[in-house]
């Protein structure tokens, strides 16, 4: 009688992705073990040369996927050849922090190589910037109007550039980045490797890389805009006027370590903040208005566990990394379904568990239906709280009209930001 064997199916690991020693030491005293789908699927690509359209949700480890191939190919093009050094790899990212995260996850990788790598942003002094790139980098992650900026002043050149990673690509639109990275496409050299990375790929962006990819790769590894498992997710349903009461609710009997909170404004942050620390709670907020000073204060305090909460607005949330953290809460609910996707996928990240609450009033309740739409999942409702909510929704009519209104006024803010930023461009 024939006895079948089922064979052990083999779990790749970091050995399997011929990486070098240096590279490979370094991500072992971090404790990586075994890649995540994104890396497993993005490393062997990028290290053949090949451009690539990587699509993967928040916190499946996209910047190892790219920054680690990226070290290795200019550890063999410039380290083992003894060339002089020279900017071989530009990262372009949308906001402060994530630019800030990128180059600290570089540094872990970079280790045991020393390739030269800085990072620029604006909102602060560039003068610190300008010294760290005249003593020569090989890897330079930026923000697109300082880059533009220290170009345009000859501090930058990108003539050498061997690589170009655009990250975040769909934020980058959304932020209104569009011609300032096509202008920097234009100063790209033809021959590169060039990899997109988001966690989200709408249409304006596949027609953005069309134009600039070369045969890529594409690679996704999970269905488009769609939350980590690991992530329990409940919707609280509530009254305007209690939101502040709930959100203290479930802080005292749900939350028992830190959490982010997500609000809509800069504004809406600061006011959250100074109510929740006048009921004892210990919590920064962060967001645009914010100096760069302040905004990595705040990050580092909240890192270090010295203050619970943390209330963002999605720009500012965007490039935090917390490890372990636990909870997220939807204090406003976002209008767009992708949003609310990066956002809970600050937690759950690298398959730990994490929890998101969210905070539903009346007007927002439509907003819940989308994002059910949109992850094609239920979230969990729970009725059991104090605070019910008694008022009824908007009716169809009301809805269209708030909805009219809300677009009018982010079309006159987003012409406002335009012209300013034009202003800006012609006093340089």
């Amino acid at each position: 009688m024939f006895v079948g064997l089922e064979l052990q199916r083999h779990t790749m690991t970091f050995q399997d992705l011929d990486l070098i020693d240096p590279i490979f030491k370094a991500i072992s005293q971090k404790g990586y073990k075994v890649p995540t789908e994104i890396q497993q699927k993005a490393i062997p690509e990028i290290l053949q040369r090949k451009d690539i359209l990587g699509i993967a949700q928040t916190g499946t480890g996209k910047t190892a996927a790219f920054a680690i191939p990226i070290i290795q190919l200019i550890y063999k093009i410039d380290k083992q050849r003894q060339a002089p050094i020279t900017l071989r790899a530009l990262i372009l990212t949308p906001t402060r922090e994530l630019a800030i995260q990128i180059d600290e996850n570089i540094r872990t990788y970079n280790k045991h190589t020393h390739l030269k790598h800085t990072v620029i942003f604006g909102g602060v002094k560039a003068h610190k910037q300008i010294q760290e790139i005249k003593k020569g980098v090989q890897i330079l992650v930026a923000t697109p109007g300082r880059l533009l900026d220290l170009i345009g002043q000859g501090y930058i050149t990108l003539e050498h550039l061997k690589m170009f990673v655009l990250d975040e690509a769909d934020r980058m639109l959304d932020m209104g980045f569009i011609h300032d990275i096509k202008r920097v496409i234009k100063l790209l050299p033809e021959q590169r490797q060039t990899l997109f990375f988001s966690a989200t790929m709408p249409d304006n962006i596949i027609g953005l890389s069309s134009n600039i990819l070369n045969n890529p790769r594409r690679i996704e590894v999970a269905r488009k805009s769609s939350p980590a498992e690991t992530i329990d997710q409940y919707v609280y349903y509530t009254d305007r006027e209690n939101k502040v009461a709930l959100l203290s609710h479930i802080l005292r009997n749900e939350v028992d370590d830190q959490v982010i909170v997500f609000v809509r404004t800069k504004h809406g942050a600061d006011r959250l903040m100074k109510k929740l620390t006048r009921s004892n709670f210990k919590a920064k907020a962060i967001h645009g208005n914010k100096s760069q000073v302040q905004r990595q204060k705040a990050l580092k305090q909240f890192k270090e566990g010295a203050i619970r909460i943390l209330v963002a607005t999605d720009i500012a949330a965007r490039g935090i990394d917390v490890q372990q953290l636990g909870y997220v809460i939807n204090y406003d609910i976002p209008n767009e379904p992708e949003t609310y996707v990066h956002r809970i996928g600050r937690s759950g990240r690298a398959g730990l568990k994490g929890i998101a609450f969210s905070i539903s009033e009346p007007e927002e309740n439509v907003f819940i239906r989308g994002i059910e739409k949109l992850i094609q999942d239920k979230l969990s409702v729970i009725s059991d709280h104090p605070f019910p909510q008694l008022v009824a929704p908007m009716t169809a009519a009301e809805k269209k009209a708030w909805n009219k209104e809300k677009q009018l006024r982010k079309a006159k803010f987003i012409q406002a930001k335009k012209l300013k930023r034009q202003s800006k461009q012609r006093g340089r």
